[in-house]
């Protein structure tokens, strides 16, 4: 007989040892299913064995040791105990949850004494009864658990699926069911039924283990988890927070008045081995003079300090409050100070450190979560970094940082919110998350607030950013102590073996007894308050009888002088007053004396009986004169706000909260006390060096005593709030251009919170516990999640949604609404009801509907005042008056702006949140209706948003606005108020004072502020282009005396144009007037629609800061004389192409032309060109082949004509001499006619013979300005002028003189332009005829280019062209993988920026190779790295990107352009005034902006757009002789319809040359000659000009007026003629 076989038999026996339960172990049970299996196996061919039936004796597994041995009847016994035992687990609502975990428990070896543990934290320490009844039957439970189970899903599935019906013909065993049934499992439980039922349930799963809970893994062993407690993460026993446990030797009484649940100081963690405090002189010298007066870290410090200040890992530590967090975090910034040190030696040389720090090159961002506790730890942080000279500042509510402040500042408090706006602007403030090295994150266990949403979104931003830029930001969380620490780490990606640190509450520097009281009766019923007044009134009493100070918190300022008093009347009427009595102190009298000089009344009564009061209403000497008491002892009991607790270092051995209702204002209704001004209070509670213990009471309704014991003791885990703010934060990241499409928002969700608990606890989140085991990554859910928010931003019209393509862009109204954080709801009611005309009433009653103020509640004890504020106060209308809560927003706002006293405290509440959330609000409601180009709307939200931010109404006087005393403005009102601003400011002094009846020197305070005003000059001239478009020139001149204080660094100004009805915005520009600004130029293209204009256009001034500086300039269009519609263009005819090789003598003038065919526009021009002597002009695309037309006429003329005759070939600069000269010399045959570029007005001069010569306009002009000019063109025979669309002044002025020297000579003149709207005058000035002509539109161009435009309203700065690279990037990357692009950039200084970018975002795609040719190997771009004298350049040619501009080294600017044309590298950033020189081209062109900063003068750096012509020569640069190409213009949202106008059209071209310096000096220089002695004689050289061609066409253009060209001409020459004399 086999060793189990003899075992069962022993079991069996009769007489038989019996083992104790325990003593069977699993693998017994195992090796007995493997035994009937076996046996089983052996049997007939039965398939299924019936309930009914018997097994055989020896494999039953109710032989098993607990019915060995044991009587039938004892057996029924124990049957009927472990049933009533069931019914009791079933019937419990807390625990029937759990059941399945009971049995996987009971049914494990562990000893008893382990599962009794276990038991007890499941049940509940109070239901130890229970444990123990478990206990003694612990395995006859757990196999009824099992068959109860396997009963429901395993042989039920069996009936069914056999067809069995439950109703019939009942069989024999199951007679008397209802009599032994269970009354909950539905099981009957007589031995007989029972052993049958097992048998079945234990053969049908024989296949399966025996135990069916989960095997789970242990939990992971972390190396910093330091608690006093078993429980690790995951110890919560119901996710749908049915069950917590309370730590050992919890008491919970419960009393007449309240429960009370008291929690005793948990034990200390015993130190490690490797454990030891670090003293501060064992630190680094930067780290030991930051922790002044400290001798060593506290335990917590020296555990992390390895970490924080040895390591850049991201941590987050979990401790509880007043453990010494903020001096973790203190080390991780002294970390970032070390690793920007400009010498390693600094450290060790004193004094040398404050000067070693590079304080450019970081920032340092401390998110805090409250106003007080920001403005606390800027404090701290500048008192203990002042040695090093580290600026610290506060950054929270309204507040704004200058650049001059970002540069200078190094460590930024702020909050959440104001650190997720700041992070929105892509410029200004936004620009310092680039610089951002730290992210700290105080209280980050807000994560399962409202708030935590916010805290989800920067930290998902900023670790984008991180894997964007490639750049590293450490990521410290600080927490109190949480249960599922692991979930916070892995959201902050904090590495769970180095960077995750938790200490249990053990740590606390003074151990905390905690009482939790459930006040009895309904919440705010009266019952209610007499029962916490009692108690609260007890438990102080009890506590200064045992000689403890308490600090009494309540949460509204009058409540501290009413709890005070109730108090002291409690201790009055129960005769303990003396109790609280402090004139036995050695101080009181001193104290009393100081006292009695406060003005506050209830403070000094209440002083003499030993309490105090403190708020923030309170004035700061009556503040500070309590906190210095209560310090000394010499009062008992304070009653406090919770500004206190956060302001304020002042501990109390015990801290009482009374009650936890607090009004928040931003939800206009009472909240319950969060769980972080709880902890914070607790804080306080402990006197540290004084006291070896503290107490915490906390006083809340009964119905909220779950909560907060819940919350503080750190049982409920953190869940995300993410999903409700998914909307506004997805609008946020398109707007950032972030996340442009569907795959980009589902990667986005991954970095946030919510991704990390989905997967944890899916079911809080709408989603079953099989999607994150089918979908780990829950793509599905993201994916859903996403397009749901994407549907709701496209449907309020915020972003593009294509769902075929899954993109998404961000349009103007979603860009608006990140940038002021306005909700989604709100933009949708802005949909609704916003209109282009609206009075300041109609504004305000939007605004009120915002959904922001949907907090704001109507309370029936404030309409009293409200209706007051109607009547006395408010200038405007109310729609809704006092009756609804958008009525009240509407009056709040009015009161605020009109500076009136509110007396009710919630009322002043409300106001502050009104007018911090309404200011806002305009300004986007501002920016919304400039989109939208409604005029009217836009002057009147200009005017409500200054009266918000200056608390003055636009009907008051604006010299209100600066610090001119009260009895000034009284008497400048009152006999003066219709005095202007200019007007005051033009009269003196005592002129002023006697206006105002005052004296001199108040009139000088007065003309000084009116001189200050900001007000300008404004200019214009009418400057029409073509038939329908207008340009309007204004001059914008500064006219006030700057002040630094008053002004800052610059004044912005809106300046637009509008239509005569004031309805419509035409154009619009933002400005900046600087301190040496003098004059602006802004020039404004509208257009004239239809042959009848306007009556008249508007120009308005307005500044963006003062209320009244402002002006209007109406513009009469009523006598203005458009240029007639002139259609000269050349239609393309459809002719067959000429070859180049024929009997057309070409091929005897070039021999290595790289085409075979001439194309289309060559073969239409060629006869006029090569076979006439004609003068001709040729108006084409680039790439068309004007320019070898040109060349062909020019060398025929010249190698046909005499010995001394020659050409010359007039370009605009120098370098498109150079590479015509090139062009000419590559492509000439053998006829071999000399050909030279001449750069130098005297070697043109001394040139002799024929020959071509190549030269600049301005050597033209010099050499015939000379006395050999005149003989020198006598040998002239051709002219092409090249690139005339780039005519100016001097250009101009060379041509007309030489049409004027060779009038009398035969010379040929022929012009080539890129296409013009209108060449016509060119064509007379060059004296073309008509069929020498050839206009060809843009259209006409051969070659495929498509072009697409991007416009943005960022401005100029940084963060526009990193917007702009996600798009550059995906335009390049459409093209072929094997072609290349061209980048043009503002500047040279923009190059290696945009290079590292485009690099950045390549990295972010994953794509190795960049920009890399195909063929490029490793080897091939070694070599040519070896080649660069600029080793910086090594990093972008290794990406396969290049830079081409004249600064730099010539041999790396060859090698640049030799690589590019290898195909080596892809991609070449050129600037803007490069454009003209570079070579090459490519197969798409990005223009990357279309402004740039141009230097007026020294001191003032103006920007300014590109001109039309830079812009189609970058355009120019994606033509390629047959092949497609691609054009890509980014530019500003103003720009774009201007620019495409023209570029489809054709360019407009007016001349330059009236105002020019040019014409001036030539003047001067021909008077001094004698060559122009008489105003006629300038008058008849001026005839030559192309002006004169265009006065007489467009007189406009040039101030003059229609039909009188020789007036207009002879007007001009006096004005020069009279300047030069």
């Amino acid at each position: 007989m086999s060793s189990f076989a003899s075992h069962l038999q022993s079991l069996t026996g009769s007489g038989g040892h019996r083992l104790h339960p325990i003593d069977l172990t699993e693998q017994e049970v195992q090796r007995w299913v493997r035994h009937s299996n076996e046996i089983s196996f052996n049997q007939e061919a039965s398939s299924s064995i019936s309930v009914d039936d018997d097994p055989p004796a020896s494999t039953s597994v109710l032989d098993l040791p607990w019915t060995t041995g044991v009587p039938v009847a004892r057996t029924g016994i124990i049957a009927k105990t472990v049933d009533s035992l069931y019914s009791k687990l079933v019937s419990d609502p807390l625990i029937s949850p759990l059941l399945p975990g009971l049995a996987t428990l009971l049914s494990s070896p562990k000893k008893d004494d382990e599962i009794s543990e276990e038991l007890a934290e499941m049940f509940g320490f109070d239901a130890i009864e229970l444990v123990m009844e478990v206990l003694s039957n612990r395995l006859p439970l757990s196999y009824k658990l099992a068959i109860v189970d396997d009963n429901t899903s395993v042989v039920s599935e069996k009936v069914i699926s056999s067809g069995k019906a439950t109703s019939g013909k009942a069989t024999p065993s199951r007679k008397g069911q209802s009599r032994n049934q269970h009354a909950n499992g539905g099981v009957d439980f007589t031995a007989d039924d029972a052993k049958k039922r097992m048998e079945a349930s234990f053969r049908a799963t024989a296949s399966r283990p025996l135990f069916s809970g989960t095997v789970s893994q242990a939990p992971e062993v972390l190396p910093h988890v330091y608690t006093s407690s078993a429980a690790v993460q995951g110890s919560v026993m119901s996710t749908l927070g049915a069950k917590y446990l309370l730590p050992l030797g919890t008491v919970r009484e419960d009393k007449e008045d309240c429960e009370e649940v008291i929690i005793p100081p948990p034990k200390p963690v015993p130190p490690r081995v490797s454990e030891k405090l670090i003293p501060v002189t064992e630190l680094d010298g930067l780290a030991r003079g930051s922790f002044p007066g400290y001798t060593s870290l506290n335990r917590i410090q020296s555990i992390v300090y390895p970490t924080a200040y040895g390591t850049n890992e991201n941590l987050l530590i979990c401790a509880p409050t007043g453990a010494g967090k903020t001096d973790v975090a203190m080390l991780t910034v002294l970390r970032v100070i070390d690793q920007n040190l400009s010498s390693s030696n600094a450290k060790s040389i004193p004094g040398s450190l404050a000067t070693a720090i590079r304080r450019n090159d970081f920032k340092i961002i401390y998110v805090a979560p409250m106003k007080a506790l920001a403005a606390e730890i800027v404090r701290k942080l500048r008192k203990r970094l002042a040695w090093l000279s580290v600026r610290v500042r506060e950054l929270t509510g309204d507040m704004q940082m200058t650049k001059s402040e970002i540069a200078e500042t190094q460590i930024i408090v702020t909050t959440p919110e104001k650190w997720d706006v700041v992070t929105r602007k892509p410029t200004g403030e936004g620009e310092l998350a680039s610089k951002v090295k730290l992210l700290i994150i105080d209280e980050v266990h807000l994560l399962n607030e409202e708030r935590g949403a916010v805290i989800e979104t920067i930290v998902a931003r900023t670790l984008r950013q991180v894997e964007s830029t490639q750049s590293l930001i450490r990521i410290v969380g600080l927490s109190a102590t949480l249960p599922n620490y692991i979930d916070v780490a892995d959201f902050l990606r904090v590495s769970r073996h180095q960077g995750l640190f938790y200490f249990d509450s053990s740590f606390r520097p003074i151990p905390l007894e905690q009482h939790f009281l459930g006040i009895k009766g309904k919440a705010n019923s009266p019952v209610a308050r007499r029962n916490l007044d009692r108690v609260t009134y007890q438990k102080v009493i009890d506590l200064i009888r045992e000689g403890h100070q308490v600090m009494v918190f309540v949460h509204a300022r009058k409540e501290t002088v009413k709890t005070a008093q109730a108090i002291r009347e409690a201790a009055f009427a129960e005769g303990t007053l003396d109790d609280f009595s402090t004139q036995e102190h050695a101080m009181f009298s001193l104290f009393r004396r100081d006292i009695g000089t406060s003005r506050n009344k209830e403070m000094k009564e209440l002083f003499n009986d030993g309490f105090g009061i403190h708020h923030a209403g309170m004035l700061r000497s009556d503040r500070n004169m309590m906190e210095r008491m209560f310090e000394a002892r010499a009062i008992k009991v304070l009653c406090c706000t919770a500004t206190l607790a956060w302001g304020v270092n002042l501990p109390a051995h015990a801290v009482i909260i009374k009650g936890t209702q607090v009004y928040d204002s931003s939800r206009g209704a009472f909240v319950d006390l969060s769980v972080l001004d709880v902890l914070q209070i607790f804080g306080r509670a402990g006197r540290p060096g004084m006291e070896t213990s503290g107490e915490g009471y906390i006083c809340t309704s009964e119905d909220k005593l779950t909560h907060y014991l819940n919350a503080v003791t750190a049982q409920h885990p953190i869940e995300s709030k993410f999903i409700d703010g998914m909307v506004d934060s997805l609008n946020a990241e398109v707007s950032l251009g972030t996340v442009a499409n569907i795959r980009d928002a589902i990667e986005w969700i991954g970095y946030t919170y919510l991704f990390v608990r989905m997967r944890r606890n899916p079911m809080v989140y709408g989603m079953t516990h099989e999607e994150p085991v089918d979908d780990p990554q829950l793509g599905s859910k993201r994916h859903q999640l996403v397009t749901t928010a994407a549907r709701k931003l496209a449907a309020a019209g915020m972003v593009m949604f294509h769902e075929s393509t899954g993109s998404l862009v961000i349009t103007d109204l979603g860009r608006i609404a990140a940038k002021y954080y306005i909700r989604t709801p709100s933009i949708e009611i802005f949909n609704r009801e916003f209109r282009p005309r609206m009075r300041e009433a109609d504004v305000l009653g939007l605004l009120s509907m915002s959904t922001e103020f949907d907090q704001i509640q109507l309370r029936e004890n404030e309409v009293k005042e409200l209706k007051r504020l109607i009547e006395e106060v408010i200038p405007c209308d109310v729609k809704g008056g006092t009756d609804t809560s958008q009525g009240k927003v509407n009056i709040l706002l009015q009161g605020y702006i009109s500076r009136t006293y509110i007396e009710d405290f919630a009322l002043v509440s409300d106001t502050a949140y009104v007018a911090q959330n309404g200011g806002r609000i305009i300004r986007g409601l501002l920016e919304i209706a400039l989109s939208r180009k409604w005029a009217n709307v836009c002057s009147v939200l200009m005017s409500m948003s200054k009266a918000v931010e200056k608390r003055m109404w636009p009907f008051e006087h604006p010299l209100a606005q600066f610090e001119l005393s009260s009895e000034v403005l009284y008497n400048l009102q009152r006999w003066e108020d219709e005095l202007s601003v200019a007007e005051i400011a033009s009269q003196g002094a005592a002129e002023l004072g006697q206006l105002i009846h005052m004296n001199e020197r108040q009139g000088a305070a007065l003309s000084k502020a009116a001189t200050q005003f900001p007000t300008v000059n404004l200019m214009h001239h009418l400057r029409p282009l073509t038939s329908d478009l207008l340009k309007i020139a204004v001059k914008v001149s500064k006219d006030f005396n700057w002040n630094s204080r008053l002004h800052g660094e610059a004044e912005p100004f809106w300046l637009w144009i509008e239509d005569h009805e004031g309805t419509e915005i035409i154009q619009w520009s933002h400005l900046l007037l600087r301190q040496n600004t003098v004059d602006m130029e802004v020039d404004f293209v509208i257009p004239i629609r239809g042959s009848q204009p306007p009556p008249s256009v508007s120009i308005r001034f307005m500044s963006d800061r003062w209320m009244g500086a402002e002006d209007e300039v109406k513009i009469s269009l009523e006598e203005l004389i458009m240029p007639s519609f002139s259609d000269c263009h050349t239609p393309l005819l459809d002719l067959p192409f000429l070859p180049v090789t024929g009997g057309n003598a070409v091929s005897s003038t070039f021999n290595k032309l790289h085409f075979r065919d001439f194309s289309g526009i060559q073969t239409q021009c060629f006869w006029s060109v090569g076979q006439t002597y004609q003068n001709i002009l040729i108006c084409a695309p680039a790439g068309s082949g004007k320019s070898t037309l040109a060349m062909l006429a020019l060398c025929k003329t010249v190698g046909t004509c005499g010995s001394d005759g020659f050409g010359v070939v007039v370009v605009p600069n120098r370098s498109l001499a150079k590479e015509t000269a090139s062009l000419f010399k590559y492509s000439q045959g053998p006829a071999r006619i000399p050909i030279e570029a001449i750069l130098l007005p005297d070697a043109l001069l001394a040139k002799r013979g024929k020959g071509i010569r190549i030269t600049t306009s301005s050597c033209l002009l010099a050499a015939l300005r000379s006395d050999a000019g005149h003989s020198w063109v006598s040998d002239l025979r051709i002219v092409l002028c090249d690139n005339l669309e780039l005519l100016d002044a001097e250009y101009e002025l060379a041509v007309s003189l030489l049409i004027s020297q060779t009038q009398l000579l035969s010379v040929r003149f022929i012009g080539v332009s890129n296409c013009l709207n209108d060449p016509m005058d060119l064509a007379r000035w060059l004296h073309v005829p008509h069929q020498g002509l050839f206009s060809f539109r843009p259209s006409d161009r051969e070659q495929s280019l498509t072009m697409k435009t991007i416009s943005f309203t960022i401005r100029h700065s940084t963060a526009l062209f990193e917007a702009m690279t996600k798009p550059a990037h995906a335009a390049i990357s459409e093209a072929a993988a094997d072609s290349s692009a061209i980048l043009f950039v503002p500047s040279r200084n923009q190059c290696q920026s945009v290079a590292a970018n485009l690099i950045t975002q390549c990295a972010i795609d994953i794509d190795t190779r960049a920009f890399l040719g195909r063929g490029a190997s490793a080897e091939d771009v070694e070599i040519c790295l070896r080649r660069l004298h600029n080793s910086a350049l090594s990093n972008l040619i290794s990406h396969g990107i290049g830079i081409f501009h004249e600064g730099m080294h010539r041999a790396d600017r060859t090698l640049m352009l030799q690589l590019y044309l290898e195909g080596i590298i892809r991609v070449l950033i050129v600037p803007r005034e490069a454009c003209w020189t570079v070579p090459v081209r490519a197969s798409v062109v990005i223009v990357m902006g279309a402004q740039c900063i141009s230097q007026i003068s020294e001191s003032d750096r103006q920007l300014r757009a590109y001109t039309i012509q830079e812009v189609a020569k970058m355009q120019a640069c994606a033509v390629r002789p047959g092949q497609s190409g691609a054009f890509h213009l980014f530019c500003q949202a103003e720009q774009r319809d201007t620019f495409t106008r023209f570029l489809d059209e054709g360019l407009p071209l007016e001349s330059t040359l009236m105002d020019s310096e040019v014409l001036n000096d030539w003047l001067q220089d021909m008077r001094k000659r004698g060559s122009i002695a008489s105003k006629q004689d300038f008058v008849d050289a001026l005839s030559f000009t192309y002006l004169a061609r265009r006065l007489e066409t467009n007189p406009l253009y040039y101030d003059g007026s229609p039909g009188k060209r020789e007036h207009d001409i002879s007007r001009h020459v006096d004005r020069l003629w009279e300047s030069e004399g």
